[in-house]
Order: structure tokens, then sequence, then C-alpha cells
């Protein structure tokens, strides 16, 4: 079963990669306006087909269905809504199926264990399933269950993608570029790391602490008596789903405020907390409407709902430093301070043309500046064609690469940008980013002294400074010879 897996998902990516090049490098140039007006039928079929493979198959696969889905920032409407399916329709395993494992996990029945268990699963997961249930003294919890045998899946779903990307590294502009080894090591750290389910708990009580202050936000409070690695029993916390855009405005809720308030909290886990939660897909996020009156124009008020905690990220105070920086420059069109935080973050290759990029910065900034969401997707073919032309010497170098560290921040913010985009089309980035940064632009001096105290703190608690080691050192070092 598991080669036979591994075939199929190898035989589908190769033959998608085998279309890409038929049409895109070989019939554009031959026939271009032909295959430009067959893309969408061409798209669309390719999409379905990969959500076919993924809802019969599960495990990876699905994982990536849900992350393309939520796009739509950048894919087309009928790609994107092809899978969009993907974040509801996963088939649950019946109950005959997971219940040796919940016995395994528990020591006992879901029977003895709690005073109800729905035995029908509410939803269906790439790794998991979801079932509703009691506990003892009546308190009303979700109950995620691993799949049986999920592990195998993943080893043959991520072995196929292996020679997959043994396939695409021989395009070399590509190889240069990107690090295909490091971007598939980090979609397999990510996927092994949401097996856990203690680490998770874990992660789901960081979360409840660092927005404990914050009634607009709900982390789900993990039950420690009911959890295991392999099972994971946290309060109910469904809401309205944050792409049920209907029942959302049903409820009075104001569809941009929602997107502003999202974006917000975001910003808070990046550039403060460097912690965030790396899986903010549909399925993941829900609006539950509160008692009471918003303020003028600002609907209901709601408090957004978080759960699966399976995957998040970290952010290094350094990187944090650089990456508020880069927020600084952009809420305040300074690209210089955009280019030094993305050279020190090491977006930029060593033979970057640091004074190009600098001007491509600051007319891409006079570009783009101000426009929504809806804007920023629908920019003309022939304003990227002038910006392209304009700095086509840089471009075609291409003197950037992504560092390790930030793939899961890239995928994270690229589905942040889908969910902004469909709740709001008119959402503007940089509205929203300016106070922000004007914030950190007034914290900037303390946060020098915070730096400078940190290290002067380093310096005194290391081990070596001592009056005896201090000499020995200061012999070869400090004579001044």
């Amino acid at each position: 079963m598991v080669y036979a897996r591994f075939f199929r998902v190898l035989g589908f990516a190769l033959r998608l990669l085998a279309h890409g090049v038929w049409w895109e490098f070989l019939l554009r140039r031959l026939r271009p306006a032909w295959v430009r007006e067959t893309a969408p039928a061409r798209y669309r079929r390719w999409a379905a087909a990969f959500g076919d493979l993924a809802v019969q198959l599960g495990g990876a696969l699905i994982k990536l269905g849900q992350f393309l889905s939520a796009r739509v920032d950048l894919l087309p409407d009928f790609v994107t809504e092809e899978l969009a399916r993907l974040q509801d329709e996963v088939p649950a395993e019946p109950f005959e199926r997971i219940r040796p494992l919940l016995e395994a996990e528990l020591g006992k029945p879901p029977e003895a264990a709690f005073r109800a268990f729905e035995a029908v699963a509410i939803a269906g997961a790439s790794l998991g399933q979801v079932h509703r249930a009691w506990l003892p003294d009546g308190t009303p919890v979700m109950v995620k269950v691993q799949r049986p045998g999920i592990e195998r899946l993943l080893a043959a779903d991520l072995a196929a993608l292996q020679v997959v990307i043994r396939v695409l590294s021989l395009y070399p502009p590509l190889r240069r570029r990107v690090d295909l080894d490091r971007l598939l090591g980090e979609f397999s750290r990510t996927l092994w790391m949401e097996l856990d389910y203690l680490a998770e708990a874990r992660n789901a009580e960081q979360f409840a602490r660092n927005f404990a202050g914050d009634p607009g936000v709900r982390i789900p409070r993990p039950f420690w008596s009911h959890t295991r690695r392999r099972v994971l029993v946290l309060e109910d916390v469904t809401a309205i789903k944050i792409t049920d855009l209907e029942a959302i405005e049903a409820a009075g809720i104001s569809r941009s405020e929602v997107a502003r308030r999202l974006y917000q909290v975001y910003l808070k886990q990046v550039f403060e907390d460097g912690f965030f939660h790396a899986d903010p897909h549909p399925g993941n996020l829900f609006v539950a409407p509160l008692e009471g009156e918003g303020s003028e124009g600002s609907g209901r008020p709601f408090r957004l709902h978080f759960v699966d905690f399976g995957m998040v990220g970290w952010i290094s105070p350094e990187a944090r430093r650089w990456l508020r920086e880069a927020a600084i420059g952009l809420g305040t069109r300074d690209a210089g301070r955009i280019v030094r935080a993305m050279d020190a973050l090491g977006f930029l290759l060593p033979e970057a043309d640091r004074t190009l990029l600098l001007r491509a910065v600051e007319r891409l900034l006079d570009r783009i500046w101000g426009l929504s969401m809806r804007a920023l997707r629908e920019w003309s073919l022939m304003e990227v064609e002038t910006l392209f032309l304009e700095f086509r010497e840089l471009l075609l170098r291409f003197p950037f690469q992504i560092p390790q560290d930030f793939l899961l921040l890239g995928r994270t913010l690229g589905l942040l940008a889908g969910l902004v985009t469909r709740l709001d089309p008119e959402f503007n980035v940089f509205e929203e980013a300016e106070p922000f940064a004007r914030r950190l632009l007034e914290e900037e001096p303390w946060r020098w002294v915070e730096q400078i105290l940190e290290a002067a703190w380093g310096i005194l608690r290391t081990p070596w400074i001592s009056s005896g080691s201090w000499s020995a050192r200061c012999a070869g070092s400090c004579s001044g010879g």
C-alpha cells in the first residue's frame, strides 16, 4: 500500500511538471495567445485532479492543497475554488478504526473516559480527526485523534516529494536561488512536529499566556487529564468559520474589521512575541459574536478563536529586531531600512548590487504604496513590464534567497494574505502597517538601550572573566603589541 501510494504521488507530480514544461516553455513560444486563452480551463482541470488525489490519499497532500487554496492573493479564483474543498471535505476514518488507538492512548474505552463521546467525527483533518465529547464533569470538549498509520503515509509522501525536488533541482536558475532540499526539510519537520499532541497542548498554553490580556482573542484550554501524544482534548471554542462570509455578515460583524483584527494579531505574534501560529488556514480560525454594540462603522463586537497549534514558528530576538526594522521601513516608506533589513536577515546574496536594489525598492514603494489587496492582485501587466524593463539587470541576476529560518514564516504570511484578501479585498496593508511602524519607531531608542544592557550583562556572565583568566587573555591581546 505504501509503495503504491509513493508511485501515485510521484507519478502525478511528474506529469504536472511535464505539463508545465510543455505548455509554459514550449507551446507558449509557438502559440502564446492560444496558451493564454486556454489557461483557465487547463489549470482548473489540474487543480481538480490534485484535489481528488489529495482527498483519496490524505496525508501531506492535504496540507499542500490547503496551503494553495488559501493563496487567493496569488492564485486565480478557478484554482483556489477547486482546492477550497480540502478545507472541509477531508473524509474521517470510521470510528472502528480509531477506537483501538483511542483506547491504547487513554488506557480505557472512550465510554469510560468521557461522560459522552460522539462516534461520528465532526471534522476530518490531514493528520487526524475531531470528535465532540463531554468530560465526566459535563464540560464540552473537542477530541483530536491521530489517524492510525499516518507516520507511514507521511514517509511515503515525503519520499515522493524528495524525488520531485531532485527533478526541479535540474533547472539551474531555480537550484541557484532556492535551496529546495531545505524547503522540503522544513516542510517535513513541521509535519512530524504536528504529530506530537503533547507539544501542541503546550503551544496552546503559550499562546494563551501571550494573549492573556487581549479579550478579543480566545485560545482553547487543553485538558491534561485526557491528553496524550496521539490524543488531544481541548475546550470547545467553535464558532463562525472565518471564511463563512455570509454568516459573519448575518451576525452583524464587519468583515473588514475581522481582516484588520486578524492582521493586528499577527503583527503582535511576529514582531512582539516571536512565536506565531503557522497554519492560519480557514479551518483553524473562527469568529465569535459578542454581546453589545461596536463603535460606529465597526459592526458588532467579536472575538477571534484560534485552534490547531501543531504547526508553530519561533523568531529569534535578533531576527525579530531586523524584522521590526523592515516593518518600520514599510510603514514609513523608508527603502533604506528595508534593504538593510533584507541584508541583515540573509535575503541578499553577496553579489547583490545594494545601490541598484535600493533604487528598485524606492520605485516599487512609489508604485504600490496605498494600494488595496485587490489593486495589488490586479496590478496591470504593463506596470509589471515597465518595472521589469527599468530594473532588468537586477531581476535577471535575481540576487535573492530565502533563508531557511524564514520558510515557515513566509508560508504563514502567504496564508494570512489570502485570508485577509478574502475577508476584505479593499484591505490596505500600508494604512494598517503605518501606525504599527510609528509605534515601533517610538520604542526604538529604548530597544537600543535594552540591547546594550543585554550585551553588557552577557559579557559580565562570561565564565572566563575572572582575574586569572583575564590576565592570561590580556597577555596576548591587550598589550598593544
